[in-house]
Formats: structure tokens, sequence, C-alpha cells
């Protein structure tokens, strides 16, 4: 289950396996990569789809002091886990979350001059990261708000700053022009802002940033999606190892034959005699629905070593694939078929269905049973 839980033995349904293991070696990597930088974590979104409270325990052990969640929510059910790590909360406070921030000792993220005051409101003596936009238009000070705050350091006055961040846009493309601008833009922010506090630490790495090269490293790195096997440079190999799979079982196989249509809308038309399998898992447990509509693209599953075509529109629980060409011996009911694994990486699952791995990982529902292997489980 999501706290680490094996499934039992005779559980039903769809399986996902999370190789604790892979995780840990995955943070190996990045500290490789990033050897004069602390490496932190970001464990936001349930560790991505993968469950907070193994994935966290798993890289304590590996050696991770810093863990970055999204909301003030996250950070307290983290800290129940891990009650000396740094937790920051990249969302930052406000009003009603400040008293969380307190009681569960969390390191805010300020994005903005309305989050500094209420912070310095809050009276809390933890020390904060301040965030400062460099182009991403999202989180973090904009040059406006930026130049307001370095012409009024009083607003500052009370507020411990332990680190500046930024978060780079376009750290996937290694040449494109925006990674030069907003590193210059981090460096030129930093430097203003220790003139008026004194040395703080600086990050602004993301998982693909730190494939950048040292100049992009600084203090400390900030790796997500890389931590659990996604492919931090697009269209170079993969230097992560893969953390999941998920396999779900044939419920049912039939003979199909011209006029004859499979799933919802009638949308796929049998042009000839075939075998369907139908198999027990659908877009409740993640998989994406748009995997198997995608104009000139088809999603492969794999049973027994057979790479086989998804046949028909993904359903709720249930997904069709075309089993004509395997031993009818080996596509029978209860015959596992890999959705997810060494031969469909959530990377490529998410290209077939228009979106990205990131997407892919943070949708396996809470349906699949979750089986942890290695680790700290």
């Amino acid at each position: 289950m999501a706290d680490g839980t094996p499934a039992t033995a005779d559980a039903t349904g769809a399986r996902l396996i999370v190789d604790l293991d892979a995780i840990a070696e995955n943070y190996r990597i990045i500290r490789e990569r990033a050897p004069g930088a602390q490496v932190g974590a970001s464990v936001k979104a349930d560790a991505y789809g993968l469950g907070l409270a193994p994935v966290a325990r798993t890289l304590v052990q590996a050696g991770c002091r810093t863990f970055f969640v999204a909301t003030a929510g996250e950070g307290r059910a983290l800290r129940t886990i891990l009650p000396d790590a740094e937790i920051v909360v990249l969302n930052g406070p406000d009003a009603e979350s400040v008293a969380i921030f307190r009681e569960a000792g969390l390191t805010p993220a300020l994005n903005s001059l309305h989050q500094i005051d209420t912070w310095r409101g809050g009276g809390i003596a933890t020390p904060a990261w301040l965030h400062v936009d460099t182009g991403m238009n999202r989180l973090g000070l904009g040059p406006d708000e930026a130049e307001t705050l370095f012409a009024e350091p009083d607003r500052l006055r009370g507020v411990g700053i332990s680190t500046v961040m930024s978060h780079l846009a376009c750290a996937d493309e290694s040449g494109h022009p925006m990674n030069l601008a907003q590193l210059g833009a981090f460096e030129a922010a930093r430097t203003r802002l220790q003139a008026l506090t004194g040395p703080v630490r600086a990050s602004l790495a993301n998982s693909p940033g730190v494939f950048l090269g040292p100049d992009y490293h600084f203090d400390l790195v900030r790796p997500g999606a890389a931590l659990y096997g996604l492919e931090p440079q697009p269209g170079q190999p993969n230097p992560m190892r893969q953390t999941v799979e998920i396999y779900a079982k044939i419920l049912q196989v039939r003979s199909v034959d011209t006029p004859m249509t499979v799933g919802y809308g009638a949308a796929h038309k049998v042009a000839g005699p075939a075998r369907i399998a139908t198999v027990g898992a659908g877009y409740a447990d993640g998989y994406p629905r748009a995997a198997a509509r995608r104009t000139g693209e088809v999603m492969h599953a794999h049973v027994a070593g057979h790479k086989v075509p998804l046949f028909g529109r993904v359903s709720m629980d249930l997904i069709t694939i075309d089993v004509s060409e395997l031993p009818e011996a080996v596509a029978v009911p209860g015959q596992e078929v890999e959705l997810v694994g060494p031969n469909a990486t959530p990377d490529s699952l998410g290209a077939s269905a228009g979106t990205i791995g990131y997407e892919v990982l943070t949708r396996f529902g809470n349906r699949l049973h979750r089986i942890y292997r290695g680790g700290s489980a």
C-alpha cells in the first residue's frame, strides 16, 4: 500500500512495483554529477505518486537531509516521517498556514513581498528561503518586487534568509538561451541580496539543471523527477535507473472479426480475424486514456516478452490489447501484462499520450496494489 505495506498474496487488480534501491541509486547518481553541492530531494505529490513514507525514508538512508514539498499540509505529513530533516515548502505561507509551519518546524520559500510580510508578521524564527524569479514567471519575486525589496531592506527585518533560490524554465534543453540568461539573473540577484543579509546559500538546479554542469549547481541542487527514473535530458540516453513497473492480468480473451468493433464509441473497427484480450487496469489506475487515441501512434503492452498493441479506447477499469500474434497458450486469463516496466517507461507512455512522464507518475491511482522492493520500505 502507499505506506509501504506490501500487497497481500491474494490481492486482485493491477500491481505497482516501486524499486526503492533504484531511487537510492538515482540519488547517488545525482550526487556524483554535483560533487560540490548538497543534494536535496523533491517529494511533493506523494513522492511523485510513489509513496511519501517509503521514498523519504530511503532517501534519508541515502544521505538526503533537505526535502521539498509543495504545500504546508504535505510538509506536516512529511514531518511525522522525518523529525530532523529540513523541509522546504515551495508554495510558501499564507495567513491560514503559518500555524502549520510553526507546529511542524517547516521552512517556507518566500515567493512575494506579501509572503515576506506574512512570515515576518507570524514571528517565527525558522530560517526562510527567498525565491527570486529569473524568467519562469510563475512563483518568486519578479523584477519589480525584487527591486522594491533591495530598496527597502527593512522588509527583511526579523526574517532570517538562509538560502536564495530560483527555478530554471528550459533546463531540459541544454542549448536553450534561457539557461544562461537565468543563470546571470540569479547570480546578480544573489549578489544584491548578500549585500543586505551577508552570505546565503544558493539553489538553482532542478533535475535537468544538474546536467547543465557545475555553473548551475551552487550550494544545493533540487532533483525531483530524475530521482524517480524520468529522463533529465529528453533525446539523450537516460542515466537514471527506472523505478516503477505496473502489471495487470488478462481477464478474458475473445475472437473478433470484421465488421465488429471494440470498446467505447465503436472507435476501433476490426479489419479481420483477431484475438482481443481484456486487461484489468484502466485510467482509474493512472494509465492514460489518451494512450490509445493519439493519431499515428500506437501504444504497446508486453505479454511474456511479446510486444502487443492496444486495441480500442482505454476505459476506467479495462484495457484491450491485440494478442492475435501470440501463442494461444500464452494469452490466457490470469496471464500478467506489463503496462509499465523495462519495455515501456513512464516517459515513453507519456509521449504516446501527448503528455510527460511526470504526469504519468503522479496519476498512478490508489487502487494499484503497491509493492516496495529494497530500500527502507
